[in-house]
């Protein structure tokens, strides 16, 4: 079986519209699920594929360049504007060009820490989460690869992902508390070091996917890709270290495997598989040991994958959604979810890359 093709499969015949996967019309999960099939369509060409994606980006921006769903009030709101990217490279329609100027615009205002780390949102003064880096650089890296603005757009995307590492990094460990606030009062903060309580698995997931996506775009002579290869080194060590050796998977709180109620987080799991496999086929990191922790991890993604009487695949056991929360006892113990909009899209592009390479 293909879980690639299933996983497409799957999602066009319960959202034959792209602008109705959950859970707003314009946000981050339509962006991550739609780069699922950007890749697919880069790898088979089929017409429908790209209808799929390309149907999406029709509803949304006018033939002005309008883009009226878009608010730039989060970094959340950002991530679906690196498919308008991925449409202005295609195609060259100006409505594109200038509708990825209005989504890079939200930037020049955007709000920082004093160290420079972009807020989540405009709305939470002083939190830096590290999944936003993801819906924030998947955009701006691109757009400079692709749009213009090329100086601001690397600088900034290096400078994002090493302040979010020296600021949520666990002991030397490679592996990344789920956010830091520099105002020690929010309820999560440490009153002393700013960070989140716990490392939580989507969220480092989120964050591992952006660092190697971003090493495969920017390149080598930039002035920070030896600090990024770094920081993918350490993150790739530390995960393998605690990978489980029974299932391939990585736990919802990743540090704390025999810790109470712990469980197998399949949205973060395949994130990291798709990390890892993806540095060692950029040769970022030694083939065979990422090949041999991939294998191990799609077999156990594989498990969580259950085919439906109609021929569609359910997602099992992960959370749809999740901010920074206060404490080990609430990430063990938040809802898991069939079919969570996250890990839908992690699947789809862990198959992608298991199967279909880069």
């Amino acid at each position: 079986m293909s879980y690639t093709l299933l996983m497409a499969k799957t999602i066009m015949n319960r959202y034959p519209n792209a602008n109705d996967f959950p859970y707003r019309s314009w946000c981050y999960p339509q962006g991550f699920m739609l780069w699922g099939f950007i890749r697919l369509y880069e790898k088979t060409g089929e017409q429908k594929y790209l209808d799929y994606i390309m149907g999406y980006c029709d509803f949304h921006v006018t033939e002005q360049g309008d883009v009226p769903a878009f608010t730039g009030n989060s970094l959340d709101d950002i991530m679906a504007g690196s498919v308008l990217v991925w449409a202005f490279a295609r195609t060259g329609k100006e409505k594109y060009r200038l509708a990825c100027e209005k989504v890079r615009a939200a930037f020049n205002d955007y709000p920082r820490n004093s160290d420079g780390g972009f807020w989540h949102g405009r709305g939470l003064p002083s939190e830096m989460w590290v999944d936003g880096l993801f819906m924030g650089l998947m955009f701006l890296t691109r757009y400079g690869a692709f749009c213009g603005d090329k100086e601001y757009c690397f600088d900034e995307t290096v400078r994002q992902l090493s302040i979010a590492f020296d600021r949520c990094e666990k002991d030397g460990s490679g592996l990344l508390y789920h956010g830091y606030s520099e105002n020690r009062r929010v309820s999560w903060a440490h009153p002393i070091t700013g960070k989140a309580q716990e490392i939580w698995c989507e969220g480092l997931g989120w964050y591992a996917m952006i660092l190697v996506d971003v090493l495969e775009i920017l390149p080598k002579t930039h002035a920070g890709y030896d600090r990024l290869y770094m920081q993918l080194r350490k993150l790739v060590d530390g995960l393998l270290k605690v990978q489980d050796s029974t299932s391939g998977l990585w736990y919802q709180v990743v540090d704390k495997p025999r810790y109470p109620r712990n469980w197998h987080d399949t949205s973060g799991s395949a994130m990291f598989l798709y990390c890892i496999k993806k540095a060692g086929l950029l040769g970022l990191i030694d083939k065979d040991k990422c090949d041999r922790a991939a294998a191990k991890a799609f077999s156990g993604i594989k498990t969580k994958c259950i085919v439906d009487y109609e021929g569609n695949a359910d997602i099992f056991d992960a959370c749809d959604g999740l901010c920074i929360q206060d404490n080990y006892d609430i990430y063990v113990g938040y809802a898991k979810n069939v079919n969570s909009k996250e890990a839908i899209a992690a699947f789809f592009w862990a198959a992608l890359i298991m199967e279909r390479g880069l």
